[in-house]
């Protein structure tokens, strides 16, 4: 069940209820008043009343002395303007003020947390935890799942997925394509894998001259002049011409040696070679790159590819199952065990976390103490006083007890010096 108490905001006064001892405190100054009373009334009948009397009326003194300071300390006795009573609300402001002082020269000093920090092995703790987490992931699965697919549904996701898009973009125009196709160009000549793309090539240019012969008969037939086309001759020209393609092709289907194939080959050496080096080359790729990225359709690409990727890492994200599953948890696993292994890693780290600390202390330590003091400022005197007195607790109570008891015994004490003498 929730605490109620620790969800009440800052500033607002928790209730002071009265607790059993001070009802106990309180009750003994009613009894001692009582007695005293009483005993003053029947002192005449015996001589150890007198004795009675004496406590009851030092125990009253006592009680009802100590009973006005614990309230001095808090509030005005009986609500009257008394001088230097309510003394902690009406210091309030310096009573913040001291304490954050106190805080920042005892304990926020950088040197001391330097010190303290030296015996703290952070990047061994990490590591254990990392490497030996509980079955099934325990907390780090949970914790990681918990935290990532928090994260992504919390951030805006059309603002996020403009930042990532655009960081592609900008990464992909950075990118010099040239020497990059230039080289895979290069090696792919290298390892004879250029040799089914040329294949698939004179394929399909057999295939296109099959269904383009009409064409050939019709280009020759309207660039021929009467005589050609009245002795037919434009037929028998087309003809040869589409034999002499389809054998060509043919040939160069089955010999990769052919001469046309070969210089199909030094055109592609040579257009490695560009790529890699000819800055003209090198210019007209990267407009066309950046020609492609602004390409409506390539955006649409981008934008496909981010959502898919986002919707694939939220629902990796809400299943702790396999948030640390495969690949991904076998890397943190083996990222716990060099914490704890690797003795220079894990001095490094360390040292980073000292310093980080260190540093954090001594650049917001006084904006944390300031932040102290003045919420402090910022309580009222019934919140300030009803904390301390709740905070102390039934101390204050077990003074005004002490005071009667200690009061009462010392007016036995003085009563029985009076009688001796």
């Amino acid at each position: 069940m929730t605490n109620l108490a620790s969800r009440r905001p800052i500033g607002v006064a928790i209730p002071a209820k009265p607790s059993s001892i001070r009802i106990v405190a309180t009750g003994m100054l009613v009894v001692m008043a009582i007695v005293f009373v009483g005993a003053k009334t029947y002192q005449d009948a015996h001589p150890a009343i007198g004795f009675v009397r004496a406590f009851a009326e030092a125990g009253l003194v006592g009680g009802l002395a100590d009973w006005f300071a614990v309230t001095a300390l808090f509030r005005h006795p009986m609500g009257l303007p008394i001088p230097h009573t309510a003394i902690i609300p009406r210091n309030k402001n310096r009573i913040g003020d001291t304490l954050a002082r106190f805080l920042l020269t005892n304990f926020l000093l950088p040197r001391l947390i330097a010190r303290k920090m030296q015996a703290v092995d952070v990047a061994g703790a990490v590591g254990k935890f990392l490497s030996e987490p509980a079955e099934g992931g325990g907390r780090l699965r949970l914790g990681a799942s918990r935290i990532i697919a928090d994260g992504l549904g919390a951030l805006d996701q059309q603002r996020l997925g403009g930042m990532v898009k655009s960081a592609i973009a900008d990464r992909l125009r950075e990118l010099d394509v040239a020497p990059l196709l230039g080289q895979a160009l290069q090696a792919a000549l290298a390892e004879g894998r250029h040799q089914p793309l040329l294949d698939a090539m004179v394929k399909w240019g057999s295939k296109t001259l099959e269904l383009n012969e009409h064409l050939i008969h019709q280009m020759v037939h309207d660039n021929s002049n009467a005589i050609v086309r009245f002795t037919g001759l434009d037929e028998s020209i087309s003809n040869r011409i589409v034999a002499g393609l389809s054998k060509l092709l043919s040939e160069m289907a089955v010999d990769e040696t052919h001469p046309l194939r070969l210089r199909v080959e030094e055109g592609l050496a040579k257009m490695a070679l560009d790529l890699q080096h000819d800055p003209e080359v090198k210019a007209r790729v990267a407009r066309v790159r950046d020609e492609l990225l602004e390409n409506k359709a390539v955006k649409r690409w981008l934008d496909g590819l981010w959502e898919q990727g986002r919707a694939a890492l939220l629902k990796a994200a809400r299943n702790p199952d396999t948030m640390l599953a495969g690949r991904i948890g076998e890397l943190v696993t083996q990222f716990g065990a060099m914490l704890g292994e690797d003795v220079h890693i894990k001095r490094t780290l360390n040292r980073y976390a000292r310093r980080a600390v260190v540093g954090m202390v001594d650049s917001y330590g006084e904006a944390a103490l300031k932040l102290v003091s003045d919420t402090i400022r910022g309580w009222d005197a019934k919140t300030i006083t009803d904390r301390l007195e709740n905070a102390v607790g039934d101390d204050l109570q077990y003074i005004r007890i002490n005071g009667t008891l200690v009061g009462g015994l010392v007016g036995v004490a003085i009563h029985t010096v009076d009688v001796l003498i």
